[in-house]
């Protein structure tokens, strides 16, 4: 359970750094050429837009990523194979056959729930990773950009 709190809290994070990605940048330029404010507003917002064109990146409209859900257990196959195992083995060690099949399905259950509770998972990180694929390209973008134009970045 942990590592999920974990996944979500890091998601958080990332959406939040993206929602607030298109009022502050996390790169400063310096005009290192003695370029006038007004030079440097021009600059900075023609390298952000070729950037957003490089890398497919918008930050000032980020993506938000997509959320997947753990998919219901719906079909009875997990709870099947865990009925049939668990009436053999209450029939085997001669107890109630019939609790023993009820256990061994709420427990095919179970486990098909946590299968997909990690798949759900790890398709988040997947889509959370991607979105910060594409951001760190469009700061990589943008960097060179203002860099050519002669502006020192932090």
């Amino acid at each position: 359970m942990a590592a999920g709190l974990r996944a979500t809290l890091a998601i958080a994070l990332l959406v939040g750094e993206l929602a607030t990605a298109g009022t502050a940048f996390a790169q400063y330029a310096y005009p290192a050429k003695g370029q006038s404010q007004a030079q440097q507003q021009k600059d900075e917002a023609s390298c952000t837009d070729w950037a957003t064109q490089q890398s497919g990146f918008d930050p000032r409209n980020p993506p938000v990523p997509a959320q997947a859900q753990a998919a219901p257990v719906t079909g009875s196959g997990a709870r099947a194979k865990g009925a049939l195992v668990g009436a053999g083995i209450g029939a085997v060690s001669g107890g109630d056959a019939g609790d023993a099949a009820l256990a061994g399905a709420v427990a095919g259950g179970v486990i098909r729930r946590g299968k997909n509770r990690r798949a759900a998972r790890a398709q988040n990180e997947a889509n959370a990773a991607a979105v910060a694929g594409t951001q760190a390209a469009f700061d990589q973008a943008r960097a060179a950009c203002l860099t050519g134009r002669g502006y020192t970045l932090r």
